[in-house]
């Protein structure tokens, strides 16, 4: 039951971020027509590509991110969905830093420091191959991910019946 309480709720979700998105055209939609379909965002960053980059998380308990990319003239480029499983690869440990993370990812579902071992651990919660998981990326204090985790809780598969 709770199981199925949890897909409702993220149907419900998903079909209200996705409402807005589908009215959006991409060269066409202004930021204005934007955030009066989508709303607010979480986040706005300038990207390295010189793009602005409006972040709507369903989190903290959402698994989808909609990544809103719009051209320096306000136009939209396109809507992406950034939790995914492809997405999640291009983060490397000892490669990829915390603003390429941010610029890929979107905000984090949840932030930990660790003082003791200076490090600072960014959860996102993500559904890959249709299962629950929690992606977790941990940095150090220079900024660069130094470890990176997929870790899939049973809590919430079915349970199978005896």
């Amino acid at each position: 039951m709770k199981i199925l309480l949890v897909a409702v709720m993220m149907l419900a979700l998903g079909a209200c971020a996705s409402s807005g998105v589908s009215k959006l055209v991409p060269g066409q939609s202004t930021a204005a027509q934007v955030e009066a379909a989508m709303g607010r965002p979480a986040e706005r960053l300038t990207s390295a590509a010189g793009e602005t980059v409006w972040f709507y998380p369903s989190a903290p308990q959402g698994r989808v991110t909609y990544a809103v990319r719009m051209r320096p003239d306000g136009l939209l480029i396109a809507v992406e969905q950034r939790l995914t499983k492809d997405s999640l690869a291009r983060v490397v440990a000892g490669k990829t830093t915390a603003k390429e993370v941010r610029e890929l990812l979107g905000p984090p579902s949840f932030v930990t420091r660790y003082p003791a071992r200076e490090r600072d651990e960014w959860d996102y919660l993500v559904l890959v191959d249709n299962r629950m998981h929690d992606f977790l990326v941990e940095f150090s204090s220079d900024g660069v991910a130094r470890k990176t985790s997929l870790l899939h809780d049973p809590i919430y598969d079915t349970p199978t019946p005896p």
